[in-house]
């Protein structure tokens, strides 16, 4: 076996290298993250709807698909009486929670979704103030000192982690200290650190942090463990899944003796999160959080088929080294989301076949490494899952609004009012009800004609009296 690129706990030995992101291997020096280089972007820099600022993952028509509005807003509809009857959807009638999610979550809701679907939000309330005690305490600093400098690398094009200091690296830095004292165990990884990332960008820190929690824990025990077992394991189950799917591609990466953990760390460790365009890992992540590490073993099989699955395409890559560029350096056409998402539900490869395979290389990995040195427990395949597993009440599953918003009571629901004696009367307090001026008032466009209830321009104060 090909010496494998150790990141473990996020110490690197003198001899081995860190994992990097292709066309990204950015420095400490050279980030954009610096303070020099985000000053030097120009003030009205354009952001696209996912807000990265450039970088190979910015959107573009050519990588994303478009849904129309009123698509998004049925769908959404459809996923906030979901989220209200949580537990009744996901014991009942799973097979709709996961069509919905393979058509796409809804960007609005996509954090409050992936929360549940996680089974995040049970094990947040579950565990109370539990966050914010970690997030009190100091931190190790034999980990403290890694993560300090690897929160600049972590999507740098994002406007959100593009500032050094800047609230998205502090929130970054918060989430996974708290994880290295949750789990003083296993420490810190670097690939935990984009996955953390990606989180901070749909929800809180708090609900990160459990979110990190739940896809260490139950989507991807042992993968940022010490000696990296639990990756090389799923590495060779990729490849005999690959037997299966492509020969062709399987044939040539055993005549080269590509291993695959030479190519399939990133992937996996990070879920596709540094490889990816962005539409296409928001994809892969809602199907990931549904059904599980399936997903990822199928994005994987895509790719290697798409890019080696026939004779043709292997004239392009006759040695090694061909072969390994042509996997740093995936071809666009077969990352584009629409293209990507077809492949990745029309492959046969389910749960059952993940796990046979799991058990057959596990009897060849103790026949020539012994027994595992860190014991993981068993990963759970979905949301489903996920949610069986864990013990919960309709109100750890309740929701919770972040922003409320208090409103001057309304005349008739003021107790203030009292009936008179007579049937049918009202008789009103003689205190004056007080006049609370609005916070979020909009700002008077409309001339000294305007009127509150009308945004129509031109009409008269007394056009309005109707309303």
């Amino acid at each position: 076996m090909a010496r494998l690129e150790k990141l473990e706990n996020g110490r690197q030995p003198a001899d081995t290298v860190s994992l990097q992101t292709v066309g990204s291997q950015l420095d400490e020096e050279s980030s954009l993250g610096s303070d020099s280089e985000v000053n030097g972007f120009p003030s009205s820099r354009e952001t696209d709807k996912y807000g990265f600022i450039g970088g190979a993952q910015k959107y573009s028509a050519e990588s994303a698909q478009d849904v129309p509005p009123e698509v998004l807003r049925q769908r959404e509809v459809k996923w906030l009486d979901m989220l209200s009857n949580w537990d009744k959807w996901i014991s009942k009638r799973f097979k709709k929670v996961r069509l919905r999610c393979q058509k796409g979550i809804p960007p609005s809701l996509r954090g409050r979704a992936w929360l549940y679907l996680s089974g995040g939000k049970v094990k947040k309330e579950r565990n109370g103030e539990k966050f914010k005690e970690l997030d009190s305490m100091e931190g190790d600093p034999k980990w403290m000192d890694v993560i300090e400098r690897d929160l600049h690398r972590q999507f740098p094009f994002h406007e959100m982690f593009v500032s050094r200091g800047g609230h998205g690296q502090q929130d970054l830095l918060r989430v996974l200290k708290a994880y290295t004292l949750y789990r003083p165990e296993e420490g810190y990884c670097q690939a935990q650190a984009p996955i953390a990332a990606v989180l901070l960008m749909h929800m809180p820190a708090e609900d990160a942090f459990w979110g990190l929690v739940q896809i260490c824990e139950k989507y991807l025990p042992g993968y940022y463990s010490a000696g990296l077992e639990a990756i090389q394991l799923d590495g060779e189950i990729l490849n005999a899944l690959l037997k299966r799917v492509c020969p062709i591609a399987y044939k040539h990466l055993d005549k080269h003796k590509i291993e695959p953990i030479l190519y399939m760390t990133e992937w996996f460790m990070c879920a596709f999160s540094r490889t990816l365009p962005w539409a296409s890992v928001l994809r892969v992540w809602d199907m990931f959080l549904c059904d599980g590490v399936k997903i990822i073993f199928r994005v994987g099989l895509v790719l290697l088929k798409s890019m080696l699955g026939t004779r043709e395409k292997l004239k392009a890559c006759p040695g090694q080294y061909e072969t390994m560029e042509l996997l740093r350096a995936l071809e666009p056409k077969y990352m584009q989301e629409a293209y990507l998402v077809q492949q990745v539900l029309e492959l046969p490869i389910s749960v059952r076949n993940v796990e046979r395979e799991h058990r057959v290389q596990l009897k060849r990995w103790r026949k020539t490494h012994g027994e595992l040195r860190y014991k993981a427990a068993p990963r759970m395949h979905g949301a489903r899952i996920i949610m069986d597993a864990e013990p919960h009440t309709r109100q750890d599953l309740r929701q919770k609004p972040t922003i409320i918003v208090h409103y001057p009571s309304a005349p008739e629901l003021n107790p203030d009012f009292n009936r008179g004696k007579k049937r049918g009367t009202l008789r009103k307090n003689p205190t004056p009800a007080p006049n609370i001026p609005n916070p979020y008032a909009l700002p008077n466009v409309w001339g000294g004609n305007s009127c509150p209830h009308c945004f129509r321009i031109s009409f008269s104060t007394q056009s309005c009296l109707s309303l």
